[in-house]
């Protein structure tokens, strides 16, 4: 019955609203889109639309990732997370070598991705150890 109030109680807070690191991925998706619907056509439904996903994938993958129960579990999702802001990396040193962003956007975002980075490993080391 406890785990059943607990699990009720988590389900209401919905904890990965918490996370500066969710938070913080949420607005540089949001960056992303707003960046990405500026390149020209012909880069609109492939690079564009790779650089959407991926912004997309790293909030999403922490919120499940918070949202499991098993250290395994948060782990796992945790990772994709790390994997998707290393497409995402990519991408925008991609969209930078094509001439669609300035080297201020190039920096502001790779800064952006750092910090991501980092609060993301330091989440993932305090659920890795955690009791």
């Amino acid at each position: 019955m406890i785990f059943k109030l607990r699990h009720i109680k988590y389900m209401e807070e919905r904890l990965h609203r918490k996370l500066d690191v969710w938070k913080r991925s949420i607005l540089l998706a949001r960056k992303i889109h707003e960046i990405s619907n500026k390149f020209p056509t012909k880069a609109h439904y492939n690079l564009s639309s790779q650089l959407m996903n991926s912004a997309i994938s790293v909030p999403s993958n922490i919120a499940e990732g918070a949202a499991r129960l098993g250290k395994q579990e948060k782990l796992h999702f945790f990772n994709i997370a790390q994997g998707s802001l290393s497409e995402l990396d990519t991408q925008i040193e991609i969209s930078h070598k094509f001439n669609y962003i300035n080297k201020s956007i190039y920096n502001d975002l790779l800064e952006e991705v750092k910090i991501i980075s980092r609060q993301l490993y330091g989440l993932s080391r305090k659920v890795k150890f955690s009791k």
